[in-house]
């Protein structure tokens, strides 16, 4: 069909629609195959009309044409399958297994054998996928999302998902224009003709002889067709085709945004689904056409406009304003004065800044070497080479690149987001990831043969709470790697050209990367294996590379065509459509243009041997700087955290520090701690110099997680006096030790003792208040789940808005307890025992769908959303005391009991596969480690038990140290929580605090209460990202320590987050966010919640005190409230 007859297709569509025959209209989308109605076929969806559905269907798309047809049609005979089974209909849903669902069994037999087993089960949400399927209205809907998803992605529907964009009833426009010309070419016309019909060219004649009139004047000519005005009454009102439904939600997050919680589904994919856009918006999932020049787009508005479908504008947007709220700034805050200068000595290919000490600076070069500088002294801190670490574990295809040609380069260095990981892609093969505790303390982690060829990015993301590596390369693939041991997760396949960068990204708790190919395809994918979600063209069709505001809020890309010619540009997600093109490149770039942002407010990029700035507002260059000469032709730059340091690259192989007044302030403020630190008698001079490497080489505990501002330099280690001569050691320690002293001396524990000093929340409460005995967040952070002793559970969910975007749970701003409509309470069996007087227990599942609890009687698996018991297990006796989750399997739970046993429970068969015996008394605290493949239990018996989670067997067991001045062994429950490496474990006794090296079974560090944190210890617990401690005592107070030395930094006051006169209420247990660090929540025993947040003006809980080292930081007179390294 040619073209015009396409277009007559269209017309008719939209004729038909506007007069009203909806069944006509649906049947001819259907048999031309054109347009595809989502509008339409959501609406059956939802009736659960499934034959029309599929009938619908079959005019785009067949079974098996592709993976995404089969995926649809399977998405959609399933959820038929499963609303049979919903209404106990065994024969219809037999029916369905046989004729529907059996043409996918050659592709996946496992599947469609587990999906007949579900006829054997009373209720099919018994299986754990199925677990959190709501009702078939709620499923339908988020099957719906996660159909549209595969729609937009399939080649398929490609340019059939969107209407013209015509103006109202333009095919009776077309007649009426045509009736038009016919009556001014009548030999005889009169004033008003009377048009009767279409089936013949319209001709009259006039009565007496009277002219036609012109165009101009002629009544019909031009007028558009407002009823009345078209000879031919209309079926109906006019209307036009395929109305929009309401805009999107607010919280709409473009191509992928969080689920809704209202209504589950087992069919969703790992990833996200999307919310439902208004059909005449192009889905982010959709592959849009390559963006066209930046001239406006057609504007097709009518007196009717607001019922216009609006088009997608592939060119520039004419929208200018960013809507949301950000700090007014100046060209004063860009950093453009030349404050240092480094010699790197080798061309500089990648920077980047510590994400926390915001001048130290981390660089890699084209021969492959990579250094770390503090950019206030000018000091190179560490420099290592590239070499291979273990050849014999590399494969032959890179031990063959490496031996033909042996030149390799650094294509990106970057800092993990906490700063103590580093990691460096080179171009042959190979990633080094490095641990970094400050100082020169740079240590070899891990080295993975990644890609075949070059490795030409690589980034860090948090997918499950867990820190990963993702690279990419040559080989036209990006990979995700486990960042402890190493191990591969994904690979994702898809780009047809070498992966020329990845962007991972978040929102709220969806987690997904973007990557960009030289073939100028930008790829877009879920921690999944279904495959990219978007497919389009970046301007330019070359090297591009992809960054977010800090915000998060906004996306803008940056790439050079092969012809030299540079693109920046800021994208508009929900349409996947560029939203502005800046200006100001030359015609031809000397090479491919690299840029960044900072203040959720500038872009710089390098180009013409300048930095170039731009508003994110303005299309137009703010600003230039030739920072003093000798820049690149396109150097590379880098902004630090807080955008008051700019690290450029000059052509001498060296790098220029551009900073603003703050960045000048904090590099001078730097350079005087330097100078004061250094200072000592002038006899001392000589002995000094000697010596200082030795304060260098001594990593500081704290320094990976101080603020930079806040760095003490580190002290000396006595080990470094060990080469100098006795005399010289004379004159020297005495005063070293003696300023050691005082530092010591100066520093004092923050205390917070009134409740303006921090942000407390206590959240609201309409039940009856009973102690709180457990407290956890959801996983995504918006809600708080607590279990009193009463057996009830109680749920705090904080509204998304202008104050909250987020959603995220905080302070400021006050939850809803939240129930569903049902009106369920969640409340545990008591089997009879009294439940205050029972060890409760409670855990989550990782994507928050459901809660396993108890309280003395049965465990019970709630689900989330609507509250109901799904099934209950394990009766007592003996009650159950702990739950944890198996990390990679959520059917298996490790159960502590009150008999002092752990049974290993497979909820899918409902069998306890075995029974570990090992402690003396009930089982307190449980934790697994994927790292290390064990599970670490402690008891009441104070005891510690290690076991192997592939054969279940004890590897090792330990009872906590006895500490000096005690003689009897300490008693009383015992909690275990594993760090964020696996392999350091938090052990939390009312006696003590203590950090063990779970792989080597040891006690590293211990602290016992003393001085104004002198009471026993309630509960403790991990930030999220296990930099600090928080802990609970007796007497009400709280205390925040550093994870690593176990010194504490803060201490709460009971009057700074609780009423006065309420003595004697103190917390049992708390929690932490699992996403902001300084945040967490006690669960008290007159039965409040509380949440806890620093103050906005210090934004984090004290400083730390100046750490020890040698045989300084045993000696307890330096420190009253410092820990104790574990006795040898």
């Amino acid at each position: 069909m040619t073209s015009l007859s396409r277009e007559l297709v269209f017309l008719i569509l939209q004729f038909l629609d506007e007069e009203k025959f909806k069944e006509t209209v649906h049947k001819l989308e259907q048999e031309s195959g054109y347009f595809f109605n989502m509008k339409y076929f959501e609406d059956q969806v939802q009736a659960g009309d499934w034959e029309e559905v599929e009938r619908y269907l079959s005019g785009f798309t067949k079974v098996d044409d592709n993976r995404y047809s089969m995926k649809i049609f399977f998405e959609i005979r399933k959820q038929k399958y499963l609303e049979a089974l919903d209404k106990q209909d065994r024969a219809k849903a037999v029916d369905i297994l046989v004729k529907d669902l059996k043409v996918f069994s050659s592709f996946n037999e496992e599947l469609f054998k587990e999906i007949t087993q579900l006829l054997t089960l009373e209720n099919f949400r018994e299986n754990e996928q199925l677990s959190k399927y709501g009702e078939s209205k709620s499923a339908r809907n988020v099957m719906l999302m996660e159909l549209k998803k595969l729609i937009e992605a399939n080649p398929h529907f490609r340019d059939k998902l969107q209407f013209p964009g015509l103006k109202a009833s333009r095919l009776r426009t077309l007649i009426n224009q045509s009736l038009n010309w016919q009556h001014q070419l009548c030999k005889n016309p009169r004033p008003n003709p009377d048009i009767k019909t279409l089936f013949v060219d319209h001709t009259c004649a006039p009565p007496n002889g009277a002219r036609a009139p012109t165009p101009s004047n002629n009544p019909l000519v031009g007028a558009l067709p407002k009823g009345a005005t078209f000879p031919i009454a209309p079926h109906g009102v006019n209307q036009l085709p395929f109305q929009p439904t309401g805009a999107p939600s607010a919280s709409s997050l473009g191509w992928m945004a969080s689920q809704n919680p209202s209504a589950p589904h087992p069919a969703v994919a790992p990833g996200p689904v999307s919310l439902t856009p208004p059909p005449n918006a192009v889905a982010f999932l959709k592959r849009p056409r390559t963006p066209l020049s930046n001239g406006p787009a057609v504007d097709y508005q009518s007196a009717d406009s607001e019922h216009l479908m609006k088009p997608l504008r592939t060119g520039q947007s004419d929208e200018v304003n960013y809507s949301g709220p950000h700090t007014m700034y100046s060209q004063d805050d860009l950093p453009k004065t030349v404050a240092k200068t480094l010699n790197q000595g080798s061309n500089v290919m990648s920077m980047d800044f510590h994400p926390q000490q915001q001048t130290i600076l981390l660089v890699g070069t084209i021969v492959g070497d990579i250094a770390i500088w503090e950019v206030a002294s000018r000091e190179k801190l560490a420099q290592r080479t590239f070499k291979v670490w273990d050849i014999s574990a590399c494969s032959m295809p890179m031990q063959a690149a490496l031996l033909k040609d042996p030149a390799v380069s650094v294509n990106r260095c970057i800092w993990s987001p906490d700063g103590q990981v580093l990691g460096v892609a080179f171009s042959k093969h190979i990633v080094h990831i490095y641990s970094y505790q400050g100082a020169n303390d740079l240590r070899q982690h891990l080295e993975i043969d990644a890609h075949v060829g070059g490795v030409n990015d690589i980034a860090f993301s948090h997918p499950g709470k867990q820190l990963c590596i993702i690279t990419c390369g040559d080989d036209k693939t990006i990979k995700v790697w486990d960042a402890v041991a190493g191990r591969k997760q994904y690979t994702f396949e898809g780009h047809e050209a070498p992966v020329y960068s990845v962007c991972p990204h978040h929102k709220e708790s969806i987690q997904f990367i973007f990557s960009t190919a030289i073939d100028g395809k930008i790829k877009a994918w879920l921690y999944d294996l279904l495959g990219s979600r978007v497919d389009y063209d970046a301007p330019g069709l070359w090297c591009t590379t992809m960054a977010y505001s800090a915000d998060g809020t906004r996306l803008f890309s940056c790439g050079t065509s092969k012809e030299g010619e540079s693109f920046l540009v800021e994208w508009n997600e929900s349409e996947g459509a560029i939203k502005r093109t800046y200006s100001g490149f030359r015609k031809r770039s000397l090479g491919v243009v690299q840029f960044d942002t900072t203040k959720n407010r500038f872009l710089a990029a390098g180009d013409e041997f300048l930095i170039k700035f731009w508003d994110m507002d303005n299309i137009n260059i703010l600003t230039t700087t030739e920072a003093e000469g000798g820049l690149q032709a396109s150097p590379r730059i880098r902004f630090n955290k807080d955008g008051n340091l700019l690290a450029v690259t000059t052509s001498d192989n060296g790098i220029k520090i551009l900073a603003n007044a703050d960045g000048l302030r904090l590099i001078r403020m730097l350079e005087s701690r330097a100078f004061e630190a250094t200072r000592v008698p002038t006899e001392a001079k000589a002995p000094i110099a000697n010596i200082m490497p030795a304060a260098v080489n001594a990593p500081s505990a704290h320094s990976g997680a101080m603020e930079r501002t806040e760095r003490i330099p580190p002290a000396v280690s006595m080990n470094g006096f060990n080469s100098i001569d006795s005399n010289r050691t004379t004159d020297v320690k005495p005063r070293l030790l003696e300023d050691l002293t005082d530092k010591n001396k100066n520093w004092k524990l923050t205390e917070i003792t009134d409740q303006v000093q921090c942000k407390s929340l206590r959240l609201p409460d309409v039940m009856h208040s009973s102690k709180v005995t457990r407290l956890i967040y959801t996983n995504s952070g918006i809600s708080v789940l607590a279990l009193a002793s009463n057996a009830l559970h109680k749920l705090w969910k904080w509204p998304r808005n202008e104050r909250n975007p987020s959603g995220k749970s905080t302070a400021n701003i006050q939850p809803q307890m939240w129930q569903p409509a049902s009106g369920i309470v969640m409340t545990n069996d008591i089997g009879g025992t009294n439940p205050e007087e029972v060890d409760a227990c409670i855990a989550l599942s990782k994507n928050d769908s459901y809660v396993m609890s108890a309280s003395g009687g049965k465990v019970s698996l709630f689900n989330m959303m609507t509250f109901k018991v799904m099934t209950t297990f394990m009766a007592p006796p003996p009650a159950a005391t702990f739950l944890a989750f198996h990390p990679q399997d959520n059917n298996i739970i490790a159960i502590g009991m009150e008999d002092s046993t752990i049974q290993i429970y497979n909820v899918r068969v409902d069998e306890v596969k075995t029974k570990l015996k090992g402690h003396q008394k009930k089982i307190t605290g449980l934790a697994f480690s994927h790292s290390l493949n064990v599970l670490v239990s402690s008891g009441a018996d104070a005891q510690l038990c290690f076991w192997s989670i592939d054969r279940w067997e004890k590897q090792k067991s330990k009872f906590i140290q006895v500490q000096p001045g005690r003689s009897s062994p300490p008693v009383g429950d015992t909690r275990v929580q594993f760090h964020n490496d696996q392999v350091h474990l938090l052990v939390v006794h009312e006696s003590q605090l203590a950090i063990y090296n779970a792989s080597k079974f040891d006690r590293l560090r211990y602290w016992t209460p003393h001085d104004s944190l002198s009471a026993p210890i309630s509960s403790a617990i991990y930030s999220c990202d296990s930099l600090l401690v928080f802990a609970g005592f007796c007497d009400g107070a709280v205390g925040v320590f550093d994870a690593e030395s176990l010194r504490p930094r803060c201490r709460i006051a009971p009057s700074a987050y609780l009423a006065s006169g309420m003595n004697g209420v103190y917390p049992l247990v708390i929690a932490s966010h699992p996403s902001e660090p300084n945040q967490f929540a006690l669960g008290m025993t007159d039965g409040g919640v509380h949440v806890i947040e620093p103050s906005e003006s210090e934004g984090k809980w004290g400083v730390g005190p100046p750490p020890d080292n040698g045989t300084i930081g045993s000696n307890p007179t330096l420190s009253n409230q410092g820990s104790e390294p574990a006795p040898r």
